[in-house]
């Protein structure tokens, strides 16, 4: 199909892009910047505003998302701090994030956000946790104050820079929030929510907050969705064949949620949407398929 017949619609996601350092591989990630991508690969129109250092990478940076269609208009440059970088590295748990300090995405600018957020009149605005450590919290503040649209908030909880008090407030400008179920009880102990059973903590999430709804992601075994009536929907997992890894799993899941809120699609089909995208980029390695022929299926399938 012709991505022309898919309608653009504008979507603004705050915070980090970076450099995932594997043992063997660099590659460009952030949860952010991974959403974008996808996002772009679907027929969206993502701005992303984010930060980096005027070095090596950060070219490499603005030439990969030129290439893909991805707009550059959010990007800011920092000619004293680094571009981000990570320091993955595999464990029989599944992998160890080694986030580096006081990187260029600390500093994003709250003047120039604002002016971004305003300019792309969005209607999904995506933000995140791991971005708002520092100094970028003031930043992602004035340009949840300047853009409307709904809020979808991808809760990423990365030690050690987990703040109660940050997630309580990101929590409050939420309309839509994900999270895995690891982060759910985490969530609750951090909040002090009386809730024993994951069933029970959603609920007081969804109540304290006036969310819309509050979606779990559950690895292998799938996702569910609870929305302000306690309705609660799940899909059946489906078994991935051929894992390579899990990098960027769900910030697959997170882009294909968010193209069906974007669409109009029921909970039900998005949620099986999603959880078959994100088994699908588990097959490959890294979080972004190298070429677009890679979305082909998914866009016959879902617009044809």
């Amino acid at each position: 199909m012709s991505f022309t017949s898919v309608v653009r619609h504008a979507v603004l996601l705050f915070g980090e892009v970076l450099l995932d350092q594997f043992p063997d591989r660099e590659v460009l990630g952030g949860a952010p910047f991974n959403v974008a991508r996808h996002l772009t690969a679907f027929g969206c129109a993502p701005v992303l505003i984010t930060r980096i250092g005027r070095d090596d990478a950060g070219a490499r940076i603005l030439q990969v998302m030129e290439s893909s269609g991805l707009s550059t208009h959010g990007v800011q440059l920092d000619s004293t701090r680094p571009t981000g970088v990570v320091q993955v590295n595999f464990t029989s748990e599944g992998h160890r994030f080694d986030i580096l300090p006081d990187q260029a995405y600390d500093h994003i600018h709250p003047r120039l956000s604002r002016m971004t957020a305003l300019a792309a009149n969005p209607e999904l605005v995506y933000f995140g946790t791991l971005a708002q450590r520092a100094g970028s919290h003031r930043a992602l503040r004035h340009t949840l104050r300047a853009a409307g649209g709904q809020r979808f908030f991808d809760v990423n909880l990365r030690n050690p820079w987990v703040y109660a008090e940050r997630l309580h407030w990101s929590l409050q400008q939420a309309d839509i929030v994900k999270a895995s179920d690891a982060e759910l009880g985490r969530i609750a102990r951090l909040l002090d929510l009386d809730a024993a059973s994951a069933e029970a903590q959603a609920k007081a999430l969804v109540q304290r907050y006036q969310l819309r709804g509050l979606l779990i992601t559950c690895g292998a075994e799938g996702a569910w969705w609870l929305d302000d009536s306690m309705q609660q929907i799940a899909t059946a997992s489906e078994p991935v064949a051929g894992i390579l890894d899990t990098v960027g799993a769900g910030d697959a899941f997170s882009a294909v949620f968010m193209l069906g809120v974007l669409h109009g699609w029921t909970v039900p089909v998005t949620l099986q949407r999603a959880h078959r995208f994100a088994g699908a980029i588990c097959q490959i390695r890294g979080a972004i398929p190298e070429h677009n022929d890679f979305y082909k299926p998914f866009l016959d399938e879902w617009f044809p």
